[in-house]
């Protein structure tokens, strides 16, 4: 699987300052650890395990599995019966038992330039402690599920952790998703309790958060779900509120500056339900005993888009997980106490999760946090940034990167840059054009890049390079992470050996793969486990090349990738056909420059609207439509295979003239 050897032609190497130091310092080291990982998994993790705390040790076996639906009911189990809780091994230990009670946890980097703050350890866990008080005065106990909805702000990771150290579980639902998709995910998970803010502007433009949140609410109670308690964050507010100003204070506690130019609307407020975060925190005590947990306990839930359309709640347990996420972070990004890391995601997504708070401070990393975007108030501002704080270890998306390709490399070089040493890439494949100006122009030929490969589901990295042990191919993942063991198989599920291209699947469990779909474990079984037996089935096309380089090729189920995130093709039909206008739609994948692909929407229309109602109904039989088709349409290609079973191969033409160029 692995090969004996690196490869030396058409490849890229770390330099050599970076391999002195490394975890991970070359391609034998790598492979040892890696056997050693997949042939003694317990002996592996288990001395990983000896860094983190845990109130009792586990009994039975490290991991327990089944992923074959023919034999049984799919499960997985880590650690069982050993009880913990993540928030004290990130918090806690680091500042009671480390000696890091000082360090810098966060920069917060603001939308506008200058409005910042630094957080360190003992203030993050002061804080968090309070939270974590506030939550259960509001009767918020173990097992409780709490949705949060907030901006990229410190009191979103202060709202995770206090749920975890608790042991309730956090359902955090991107800030810019709409009220209805809130509304679905709080229906689903049945959350008690939703935690927003205000409003939050990125770049010129406000979102009025909590308008969006009371909307979500009101279709919650009309649905006959009525969540009893808000809990508000004043992030834009002007007002004080008796509390002096510093450096230190967080963003909650003082004016946006630019606020004086641009203030919010009127923030709707329901006296019932609602409840002021700092007006909560009045009085209450900074210590606060952690509630210890089963290592195969539910930590969080977070929604990904399902090829049905109905999102799935993904679920990661304790245990497992801290051992991932701690783990991969460290020596995918090689990381050192003396790194200032910056993950540019946002924690609405898994990567913020795993990669900007439970991995960097598992790891007491420094980290930059930053909630504004890339371009604004101008196209310098990331490189403006990594300069401020000398970050070292850099990882987006390369959505990102080649939004910023538009721009040339002046923009960059406006900026030292010298103090970065990994660039890393997370969401989707990054193109190998993208892949050489983030090299060349950002890290100046000098920083690997570790273009990661990995989903929602799978918890942290799967298929990664790590910086000092791996050469680098532009656009490859190439080799798997310790304990991940990856196969490519054809339609028929046989394994191929050698240069390959098939589904890639994974043969066992690692700690951080997901246990479940919250609520629906038959979808998690038939989601992942029934198209091939015994297999992990991650809905990705993978190609092997002749060194053994793994290079995902895309999405083989009716997902789309648009900007690194995944989008349902049903999910987009359906909010098409809403409208009154519309009798069908259709939506496929397009290449896009910037966003990887972009959607492509073909609609019928009713009759008298205009052009014609009939359209998409003569690209079906027996009421399928050909997707395959309607790809080719949308990428503006005529060679479209057979057609034969179209009811009137006429109609491709009238689509060919009706292409447009825009998508959405």
């Amino acid at each position: 699987m692995i090969p004996d050897k690196a490869p030396k032609e058409d490849v890229f190497h770390a330099g050599g300052d970076l391999k002195k130091d490394a975890h991970v310092p070359n391609f034998e080291k790598y492979k040892e650890l890696y056997l050693k990982s997949i042939e003694h998994p317990d002996e592996f993790w288990g001395d990983i395990a000896n860094d983190f705390y845990w109130k009792s040790k586990h009994t039975g076996q490290f991991m327990d599995y089944n992923f074959d639906v023919t034999k049984g009911e799919i499960y997985i189990k880590c650690m069982e019966g050993a009880t913990t809780n993540i928030c004290y091994n990130v918090l806690d230990c680091n500042v009671h038992e480390r000696g890091l009670g000082d360090k810098v946890a966060f920069y917060w980097e603001g939308n506008e330039p200058g409005d910042e703050m630094t957080v360190t350890y003992r203030e993050l866990l002061q804080q968090v402690c309070q939270f974590a008080n506030v939550l259960k005065s509001q009767g918020v106990k173990k097992g409780d599920r709490v949705s949060i909805y907030m901006p990229m702000v410190v009191e979103l990771v202060v709202a995770m952790l206090a749920c975890v150290r608790i042991g309730a579980v956090h359902s955090i639902v991107f800030a810019g998703f709409s009220a209805e998709s809130l509304c679905e995910r709080i229906l689903d998970s049945q959350c008690s309790l939703l935690i927003t803010a205000d409003g939050f502007y990125r770049g010129d433009k406000l979102i009025n958060l909590k308008v969006i949140a009371d909307d979500a609410l009101q279709k919650c109670r009309d649905k006959s779900f009525p969540v009893q308690r808000c809990i508000m964050l004043k992030h834009l507010s002007k007002e004080v509120e008796a509390i002096p100003l510093s450096s230190q204070s967080p963003p909650a506690k003082r004016p946006c500056p630019d606020l004086q130019v641009r203030p919010p609307e009127k923030v709707p407020w329901n006296p019932e339900v609602d409840q002021c975060w700092l007006s909560l925190l009045s009085g209450v005590s900074e210590e606060c005993e952690p509630e210890w947990c089963d290592s195969e306990d539910p930590l969080f839930i977070l929604y990904t888009s399902g090829s049905t359309g109905k999102p799935k709640g993904v679920l990661h347990t304790i245990g497992g997980y801290m051992l991932y996420v701690a783990t991969t972070f460290k020596l995918v990004f090689d990381y050192h106490p003396e790194d200032v890391y910056w993950c540019t995601a946002d924690i609405g997504w898994i990567t913020g999760h795993s990669y900007i708070t439970y991995g960097p401070l598992a790891n007491g990393a420094t980290s930059v946090l930053f909630e504004g975007l890339p371009t604004y108030p101008d196209v310098s501002r990331m490189w403006e940034i990594v300069d401020k704080y000398q970050v070292t270890k850099f990882y987006t998306a390369p959505t990102a990167i080649r939004l910023l390709m538009k721009y040339g490399s002046e923009p960059v070089q406006k900026y030292k840059r010298d103090s970065l040493k990994v660039l890393g890439t997370v969401g989707e494949p990054i193109n190998p054009e993208a892949w050489q100006w983030y090299y060349s122009v950002v890290g100046e030929k000098r920083c690997p890049v570790v273009d990661t490969f990995w989903q929602t589901e799978t918890g942290g990295h799967v298929l990664t390079p790590l910086p000092a042990a791996t050469p680098m191919k532009p656009g490859s993942a190439t080799f798997p992470f310790f304990g991940v063991v990856p196969a490519i198989l054809n339609e028929s599920g046989e394994e191929l050996e050698g240069p390959s291209e098939g589904y890639l699947v994974f043969k066992q469990p690692w700690p951080g793969v997901m246990r479940t779909v919250f609520g629906n474990h038959q979808r998690f079984e038939t989601t992942y486990f029934e198209q091939f037996p015994g297999y992990y089935v991650t809905g990705d096309g993978c190609c092997r090349d002749k060194d053994g380089y793994y290079w995902i090729t895309g999405r083989i189920d009716d997902m789309l990738n648009v900007s690194g995130h995944l989008l349902s093709t049903a999910e987009v039909e359906s909010a098409l056909v809403e409208h009154e206008a519309v009798v069908e739609a259709a939506v496929v994948s397009r290449p896009h420059p910037v966003k990887g692909e972009s959607l492509y929407c073909f609609v019928t229309l009713t009759e008298g609207v205009s052009f014609s109602r009939t359209l998409e109904a003569q690209l079906k039989k027996q009421g399928k439509i050909m997707r395959r088709v309607l790809r080719k349409i949308a990428r503006n290609e005529r060679d479209l295979g057979d057609v034969s079973t179209l009811a009137d191969s006429s109609v491709i033409e009238l689509l060919f003239q009706n292409h447009c160029c825009g998508a959405m």
